[in-house]
C-alpha cells in the first residue's frame, strides 16, 4: 500500500460539516480548495507529477467530485478520462456494479467500450471513505480487462478502513484524517 507524505499546505482548504448529508457524517467539502486556484493547482501537479510517464492509458473517475480532479489528470497525463455514473446517465451500452456506502446503498455505471484490455487505468475519486465506491468502479475497470494501476484520493479516512477493501490494489492519498474529529 503506498501512503502520501504532506498534504498538511491543502488540509486549510478543506471545509468540515458535520451532519452531512445526514446526522453523525463529517462531509469533507473540497470546494474551497477548488475556489483557491494555486492550492488547486498544487493537488492536481501533486497527483500529475505521481503518475507522468507511468503509461497510464485511462482515468476513471465516478461522479461528481471525482471528475473535476480526473478529467484534469487525464488532460496532463495525455489519457483518456472515462466517466463512472449513477444509473441511466451514461447513453451507451453500460456494465453495472452495486456496492455500499458510508451512508446506504448505490450502484454505478461505465461504458462497455470504456476500458479496453489490457489498459493501464488509475482511478482519481476526491474522497476515499468506506472504500464502496473506489471498489465498484475498480471491478468496472477489472470486469472490462484493464489493470488498476493504483487509486488516487485527495483525502482519505483511514479510520473507516476503505484502504482495507482496496487490497490488493495500490492507493495514494494526498490528505488524511486520522479520526473523525472536527
Amino acid at each position: 500500500m503506498v501512503r502520501a507524505t504532506g498534504g498538511a499546505s491543502f488540509r486549510e482548504f478543506i471545509r468540515t460539516i458535520p451532519d452531512f448529508p445526514r446526522k453523525g457524517i463529517l462531509f469533507r467539502d473540497i470546494t474551497p480548495l477548488l475556489l483557491n486556484g494555486p492550492a488547486f493547482a498544487g493537488a492536481i501537479d501533486v497527483l500529475y507529477g505521481r503518475y507522468a510517464g507511468k503509461g497510464i492509458d485511462k482515468v476513471v473517475s465516478v461522479e461528481a467530485r471525482g471528475f473535476i480532479l480526473g478529467s484534469v489528470i487525464a488532460y496532463k497525463l495525455g489519457a483518456g478520462f472515462v466517466p463512472v455514473r449513477k444509473p441511466g446517465k451514461l447513453p451507451a451500452e453500460t456494465i453495472r456494479e452495486s456496492y455500499t456506502l458510508e451512508y446506504g446503498e448505490d450502484t454505478l455505471e461505465m461504458h462497455t467500450d470504456a476500458v479496453q484490455q489490457g489498459d493501464s487505468v488509475l482511478v482519481v475519486d476526491d474522497l476515499l471513505a468506506t472504500g464502496g465506491t473506489a471498489v465498484a468502479a475498480s471491478r468496472l475497470v477489472e470486469r472490462c480487462g484493464g489493470t488498476v494501476r493504483e487509486l488516487a484520493f485527495l483525502i482519505g479516512l483511514p479510520f473507516l478502513n476503505g484502504r482495507e477493501k482496496l487490497l490488493p490494489r495500490d492507493v495514494f492519498t494526498i490528505i488524511e484524517y486520522q479520526d473523525e474529529l472536527l
